[in-house]
């Protein structure tokens, strides 16, 4: 039987909740290497709610550092709206200087894993991720047009640096199909904690509705299924009626179903809570969606040649050797481009630009 942890907080007392967090599901550290992914949907400011809050991962990163970890790394991939800028994502949401140092780009460096060849043989993933001793994840409380909710086992989806993850949208097709997908994401490194900013939540369109709803709870588990079962009961949702809950529980990943899992603390189901068409249909449908996925699978990394200084770094750090210097200026290979967008994120001179 998992346990989820449903404990009142506010910003300013985050901190107790994850102290309880820790005793409720104690972690060895000592010695480890450990990777903290946040909910870093896009750049905003840390009151839109669209993001971990950065009280909650400043203070996750406290405790962690309170053992003796071998190393902390903080980051995440960030969706569409932020391809190529995790520095300025992390900046303008405050969760840089919440990382206390220990922030990473980790779009910079992947490594190629097998995948569900209904979608893709493979994809690429951080390799902080696939190389991390323990993976603590921090998602946010929200809903989702697309996945109804967002929580636990979707957060992983920023596993992916890059345009994979709108190529996945995509070839997807429906939202049953990507209900489906996210789980083999998730499967790829299931993280070992969970901890939930749930003290701002979001109902209505998310996951950026500028509809924002005051909880005031932090949620903790050791299991994603049973976490984003107790999410999607507190927000008024049969928890059995969600296909990627129903693909992970038939994996054996966890059960969706209250009667399996130990509360500690008090669930309460959300008066009037808004959410999103059960399906998902009408937002996986909308042309503008559809038009915007489209024109981020077909984006191009190309040098400004007035910026250029044709230092190399683009090239020398491509994971896919998909750029040359032709005449001082890198070029790419779209038929080796893996659209990770690296070549952006390093460039010192900010030459690289997407088209």
């Amino acid at each position: 039987m998992h346990r989820v942890m449903i404990h009142p907080a506010t910003y300013d007392t985050v901190n107790d909740s994850v102290d309880r967090v820790f005793d409720l599901f104690p972690q060895d550290l000592d010695g480890k290497s450990v990777m903290i992914k946040p909910n870093l949907l896009r750049a905003s400011q840390a009151n839109e709610g669209i993001v971990t809050h950065p009280a909650v991962l400043a203070a996750v990163v406290d405790k962690v550092r309170s053992f003796q970890p071998k190393s902390i790394v903080v980051g995440d991939n960030p969706g569409v709206f932020s391809y190529g800028a995790n520095e300025a994502a992390f900046e303008q949401t405050g969760l840089m200087a919440a990382a206390k140092g220990h922030y990473r780009n980790i779009g910079l460096d992947a490594v190629t894993v097998p995948f569900n060849a209904d979608y893709m043989d493979s994809v690429r993933i951080s390799r902080d991720i696939i190389e991390a001793d323990v993976v603590i994840s921090l998602p946010k409380f929200k809903t989702h047009g697309l996945t109804v909710m967002t929580g636990a086992v979707k957060n992983s989806y920023g596993f992916l640096p890059g345009a994979q993850k709108a190529r996945l949208h995509k070839i997807a097709g429906s939202p049953f199909r990507f209900h489906e997908l996210i789980v083999d994401v998730f499967k790829l490194r299931v993280p070992n904690l969970f901890v939930m900013d749930a003290v701002v939540g979001m109902q209505g369109n998310g996951p950026a509705s500028p509809d924002l709803r005051d909880i005031g709870l932090i949620l903790a588990a050791d299991n994603a299924v049973a976490m984003d079962a107790v999410v999607a009961t507190m927000m008024g949702l049969d928890p059995g009626r969600l296909r990627f809950l129903q693909k992970a529980a038939e994996a054996g990943l966890g059960s969706w179903n209250l009667d399996d899992i130990e509360l500690d603390g008090e669930l309460v189901r959300l008066k009037d809570f808004i959410i999103p068409p059960l399906g998902g249909e009408a937002n996986f449908n909308n042309p503008d969606i559809q038009s915007l996925l489209e024109s981020k699978t077909r984006l191009t990394p190309q040098a400004n040649p007035d910026q250029c200084t044709a230092c190399g770094s683009c090239v020398e750090q491509c994971p896919a050797d998909a750029l040359t210097l032709i005449d001082d200026l890198p070029v790419v290979d779209m038929d080796r481009c893996v659209t990770c967008f690296c070549c952006q994120e390093i460039c010192p001179e900010k030459a690289m630009v997407l088209q």
